[in-house]
């Protein structure tokens, strides 16, 4: 028979040990016990994270629950999952494409894929947002021949670009948009024209001239 806790302490204390005798006894029921007792605490701190979350989720209006799900979509397509499917929203790459453009400003070069979506943008397999590290003019500068047309919820863009700065970028990238979308149809001609979208930037910066510390400017004149 097992002998219970009280029995045991009863037995053991008609035991005379010696006073320097290090032997203790190490609770480790308690210690279970104790371990147990904490995972359940944050299961039920878990489980009212949760409630919580689900409650304030419908007393918020739909606008912003609305934004939530988008931001939680954009969570879950990062990485290597947002290549995979960029991939598969390309099959063949971009040259297999039907709306392809190239659009250049400074020394960047950027090619453009239109297909029917909901007005995201990818640029080199990363979220736009993320790859311009969420500068609003450079952002808006993708969006502004669709927004001319009123087509900026009608199409997902796809991007590979190199070269230049994110600048630069941005504007090739907004000069490829506008030229994809006159193969969709010829009479978006007249808006994107009158906007000067379908206008090549040649500007670059002129080059370094020997004797010179830039372009232009000249050393100091010392008279003596």
């Amino acid at each position: 028979m097992a002998l219970s806790v009280s029995s045991l302490a009863a037995a053991l204390s008609h035991l005379s040990l010696p006073s320097t005798s290090t032997y203790k006894l190490h609770p480790a029921p308690l210690l279970r016990l104790r371990s147990t007792s904490r995972r359940a605490a944050s299961l039920a701190l878990r489980a009212s994270a949760a409630e919580a979350a689900e409650l304030s989720e419908a007393d918020l209006p739909a606008e912003e629950v609305v934004a939530i799900e988008e931001e939680a979509e954009e969570d879950a397509l990062s990485g290597i999952a947002l290549r995979k499917y960029v991939k598969q929203r390309l099959p063949g790459g971009f040259a297999a494409q039907r709306i392809t453009a190239t659009g250049r400003r400074k020394t960047a070069i950027a090619r453009v894929v239109l297909q029917e979506g909901t007005g995201k943008v990818f640029i080199n397999f990363r979220d736009a947002k993320e790859y311009l590290q969420g500068n609003p003019m450079w952002m808006e500068y993708c969006k502004v021949p669709l927004m001319t047309l009123g087509f900026e919820n009608n199409y997902d863009v796809f991007v590979k670009v190199h070269g230049g700065g994110l600048s630069g970028q941005a504007q090739a990238i907004c000069l490829g948009v506008a030229r994809a979308l006159l193969k969709i149809s010829n009479a978006n001609r007249v808006p994107l024209k009158s906007e000067g979208l379908l206008t090549r930037d040649t500007r670059i910066v002129e080059r370094k001239k020997a004797g010179l510390k830039k372009a232009r400017k000249r050393p100091q004149f010392s008279k003596r």
